[in-house]
């Protein structure tokens, strides 16, 4: 297959030590203070590479890129990458030639960073095999895959809150209350100036000065209105210097009328 040719860089680390190990005599896992820490056997530079779901490590040189060994790693983690016990930067991986030859080699590294990067590189790789694995069997058998159920169960209720809901006030379309009617009057808003109303009376009624309502034919309409006062003295007086004459023409007065020609 076309993506089992196609080979992706997973990490690459400049120094890496490799050691010769012990052959280990019983199942408890190795421990790097068995190695000649001090001594390593090779040094050099660290590259794993993916091809399809399988993983290598490689160890190459610093300078030319020569490939010294190489370890294929189908599952992780697995008998082909182990940790010691001891420490977080020495592994034990176990390196293939291609002709069916194998053994087992210490690498360590010198940062506990790249021993950390080396181990997520490898996790991160095979959970996307997983994942391959996984969609690939929900492609070939979509109706086992698992189905979103959305339907309430027996009993089961759910409750909305609607307390701090609240309706705007003159909102659109929201009646307003109208003022009560005062005994069949419409009254009129005050004037600006601050001045009482002025009561209207309806068609075919009269207002007193008292403000009462006065109906047609009645015979209180004369005690209502005011009645006209007789002309005082002194009102008199001052209607008689008009009546004076002031000339030999103003004595003369038009009959049946009340007016004072000038």
């Amino acid at each position: 297959m076309e993506e089992d040719e196609y080979e992706s860089v997973l990490c690459v680390k400049p120094e890496v030590h490799v050691y010769r190990i012990p052959p280990r005599a019983t199942n408890r896992g190795y421990r790097a203070s068995e190695w000649q820490l001090d001594q390593p056997s090779w040094s050099g530079r660290l590259r794993i590479t993916a091809k399809g779901q399988v993983a290598y490590i490689k160890l190459e040189d610093k300078t030319s890129g020569e490939l010294f060994a190489q370890a294929p790693v189908d599952q992780f983690p697995g008998s082909a990458v182990e940790s010691v016990t001891d420490s977080s930067r020495y592994f034990v991986v176990r390196i293939e030639d291609g002709t069916g030859r194998r053994a087992f080699i210490g690498i360590g590294f010198v940062d506990r960073g790249d021993a950390f990067d080396f181990n997520v590189a490898l996790q991160d790789h095979f959970k996307w095999v997983k994942q391959q694995c996984e969609f690939a069997k929900q492609a070939q058998n979509p109706d086992e895959g698992p189905k979103l159920d959305l339907g309430f169960k027996e009993g089961q209720t759910i409750k909305i809150n609607i307390a701090n809901i609240k309706k705007k006030e003159g909102a659109a379309g929201t009646p307003r209350a109208r003022p009560a009617s005062t005994g069949g009057l419409s009254l009129l808003p005050p004037p600006p100036g601050g001045k009482a109303s002025t009561l209207i009376p309806p068609s075919g009624e009269q207002l007193s000065t008292g403000g009462s309502l006065i109906q047609p034919g009645s015979g209180s309409a004369a005690e209502s209105w005011p009645q006209s006062k007789p002309a005082t003295a002194a009102t008199a007086d001052v209607w008689g210097d008009f009546t004076k004459s002031t000339g030999p023409s103003s004595s003369q007065t038009q009959p049946g009328t009340g007016w004072v020609q000038f």
